[in-house]
């Protein structure tokens, strides 16, 4: 059967609810007798409670409970993390919150308020009065860095290796370079911030949730409230964004249902834009070093990627910073080590494209910066480093067309154009600079189970518990149901976001499309073989028709507890035995033109231009959406995200959008996206992911651009103007 549907730019089906109103977030479900809930956070960064006053907030009109670790029933601690549980690594921090009187973070939740307004929880919030004992504490990065410790790795994400003696070839290097790098602390800003609804009817629990994952959502409040899997249901249709922040269960959904539960009326919480920064995770800054000698000819002899990061005492994710160094260049020696140490800050989460958007940044400057001291185009200097398998260990890239992305990125953008001399190109007043850089994300696949019926009437539904945060996901999986069954995309509605589903992946590390696709196809094919051979011109669901059937139904995958487990074990034999056979990637090549004022050194976008191997392509509307948005990400990695955290007392001084800044439209320049569109024989339809892949590499290309514009290399995040000055 050939394929119509797969590849087309579709429409997203989720637009006409989107843009009329009609979609409900979580914290749109009407209930009847509904309450509104509002956190106490701690204003020390580590500390012992000694006394809380309540009295002012009890007596505000309207509040119906103000719970402490005073009053607040018991709950179960978080759960040892293990990959032999995936639902275990849902937890945001260690903290029981409002079960104990320590606090770990300036921030942390220590009370919660619920009222029958939200603005008197709010108010009364406000009013509640705590008294700490301080414990001492570290805060500051740059004071402790020097006592970080080597990561542990995992199967998933090596975080030391090395190949030959790099640290001799570099000595030996006939051209090297050894800079240092640093990056931020960053925060999630989407458009819905957390929010969370939850009823109790006895001891089965209904959740609405901004998550990325109802799964785990689900299976880490079973174990908090000591219910039944089975009794909790965690309804998620529409997510207003996430970028890896919802990921993890922050106190805000648990407090909430803990609240739900003391008054025994349905509870919402949103967070205001404070307490998203107060009360959830985001990216840790970093340090990195990376060193790169080559020969007269261009060839690397040394490669050298070194990260020192922090992660909270009470938990955090460990991003993959040198992730890309052992997989992008043909060095001769090779050596990649990432380094962790604790703060008392709130645990790291995962942040676009986590590890390789930073680690990037580094790496890819660093290769620039070379090409100037070889005097070598940055495009020739990556095509002569170009590797025929993965340099470190000598596995083989399952589908790799880095090469064919420079070429076409550099053919569409005019690079030949380019003058080699820094502060050479101007435009008026202006300083033009060319950048260029690198893209790679590595691509996985996670269980997926999934349902598939066909109807007499030539409809089908599919049904899986995956997630829809605005990037196409739904419709992209109407297409592939829509090519397997001869169907029309509108003939198929797809089912999602919903713990009464069959059980799907979270939405994260651009995993989802590629393990519900694989899943979609076998249901359908299983689908097919159940219904029959059709005749000559006839459609599977004439045969149903003709045999009399109203309609017929095919699964893969169970959601019993030994269909679970089965599934568990299967992914993590499959990880393990590909990672031990190949390196599965997208990558993509980044072109930017920046303008840059001589005398004041703003820095101005004028043009992108961004090409991309992601295998293959099932929407290529949403496809290029998703590529667009994440430089528009990657743009405000460069030039202004920076969460400011003020060291002697742990506190987020920058809590909002007016003084946290990310890109807005005058930012952003004409961004001109193309896939190569070839499949990855190993993934499901051939499908790598395009949601991560996008971010990575862009702040590097920008640093590139303005160094080409100015000649200043630019070593830390975000590359602002008084960075450029001095």
């Amino acid at each position: 059967m050939t394929s119509t549907a797969i590849g087309a730019p579709v429409n997203r089906l989720d637009g006409p609810a989107k843009t009329t109103g009609q979609a409900r977030y979580a914290a749109e479900f009407p209930y009847e007798g509904l309450a509104h809930a509002a956190l106490v956070h701690a204003a020390v960064a580590r500390g012992h409670i000694t006394a809380i006053e309540t009295a002012a907030a009890e007596a505000v009109p309207g509040v119906l409970a103000v719970i402490t670790h005073l009053n607040a029933p018991a709950m179960k601690p978080p759960p040892k993390r293990s990959i032999l549980n995936l639902e275990t690594l849902a937890g945001g921090t260690s903290v029981n919150y409002l079960n104990t009187g320590e606090v770990h973070w300036n921030g942390q939740p220590v009370g919660i308020v619920v009222a029958e307004t939200l603005e008197a929880a709010r108010h009364a919030a406000g009013l509640v009065r705590v008294s700490y004992e301080p414990l001492p504490f570290e805060a500051d990065f740059a004071a402790v860095a020097h006592t970080a410790a080597r990561a542990r790795g995992n199967p998933m994400m090596p975080t030391a290796g090395s190949k030959g003696d790099a640290d001799g070839a570099l000595a030996a290097a006939a051209v090297s370079v050894d800079l240092r790098f640093t990056t931020p602390r960053h925060h999630h800003n989407a458009i819905e911030p957390h929010a969370t609804t939850a009823v109790w009817d006895g001891d089965r629990l209904t959740v609405h949730d901004a998550t990325q994952n109802v799964w785990w959502l689900r299976g880490h409040l079973a174990h908090k409230f000591g219910v039944p899997a089975s009794g909790i249901r965690v309804i998620s249709p529409f997510v207003g964004g996430a970028f890896g922040g919802k990921s993890n269960v922050w106190p805000g959904t648990i407090l909430t249902v803990l609240a739900a539960r003391v008054t025994g009326r349905p509870v919402r919480m949103m967070l205001s834009r404070e307490g998203v920064y107060r009360a959830t995770g985001g990216r840790q800054p970093s340090a990195q070093r990376v060193a790169i000698g080559a020969g007269r000819d261009g060839r690397l002899t040394a490669l050298i990627h070194l990260s020192t990061a922090p992660l909270a005492k009470v938990g955090g994710w460990a991003e993959q910073i040198t992730s890309m160094a052992q997989h992008m260049y043909d060095a001769a020696a090779i050596r990649h080590e990432q380094r962790t140490l604790q703060l008392d800050t709130i645990s790291t989460s995962v942040w676009r494209a986590p590890g390789e958007s930073i680690g990037s940044f580094a790496l890819e400057s660093a290769m620039d910066e070379l090409a100037y001291g070889l005097g070598l185009d940055p495009v020739e200097l990556r095509r002569r480093n170009e590797p025929a398998r993965s340099p470190m260990d000598g596995k083989e890239f399952t589908h790799r067309r880095l090469t064919e992305c420079f070429a076409e990125g550099a053919e569409r953008f005019g690079w030949e154009g380019r003058s080699a001399e820094p502060g050479s190109m101007r435009d008026g007043r202006w300083l033009v600079g060319w950048g260029t850089a690198a893209a790679y994300h590595p691509a996985w696949l996670f269980p997926a189970n999934v349902t598939v019926r066909l109807s007499a009437d030539g409809t089908a539904e599919v049904r899986c518990g995956f997630h829809e945060m605005g990037m196409g996901a739904a419709t992209a999986q109407a297409q592939v149901a829509a090519d397997a069954l001869g169907l029309d995309v509108a003939a198929v509605t797809v089912s999602y976001g919903d713990t009464d589903l069959p059980s799907g992946p979270g939405a994260g590390g651009s995993t989802q499309t590629a393990s519900v696709a694989r899943s979609v196809v076998a249901a359908c094919e299983k689908l097919k073989k159940s219904i029959g051979t059709p005749r000559p011109g006839e459609s599977y669901a004439g045969v149903l028709a003709r045999t009399g059937r109203a309609h017929a139904e095919a699964s893969v995958g169970s959601d019993s507890a030994l269909g679970r487990i089965a599934g568990q074990v299967g992914f993590l034999a499959r990880t393990v035995r590909d990672g031990r056979r190949w390196v599965k990637a997208a990558c993509g090549a980044h072109f930017c033109e920046v303008r840059v004022d001589p005398e004041t050194f703003e820095v101005r976008l004028t043009r992108w231009t961004g090409v991309f191997d992601v295998g293959r392509v099932i929407n290529a509307k949403t496809t290029a959406s998703q590529l667009r948005g994440g430089i528009v990400m990657g743009i405000g990695i460069a030039l202004q995200e920076e969460t400011l955290l003020d060291p002697r007392t742990g506190r987020i001084v920058n809590p909002s959008l007016s003084e946290y800044h990310v890109p807005v439209h005058a930012d952003v320049p004409p961004i001109d996206v193309h896939c190569l569109d070839g499949a990855d024989p190993t993934m499901p339809l051939g499908i790598l992911g395009a949601g991560e892949v996008g971010v990575v590499g862009v702040a590097a290309a920008v640093g590139n651009a303005i160094r080409h514009a100015t000649g200043v290399r630019l070593c830390d995040l975000p590359m602002t103007l008084d960075r450029l000055l001095t």
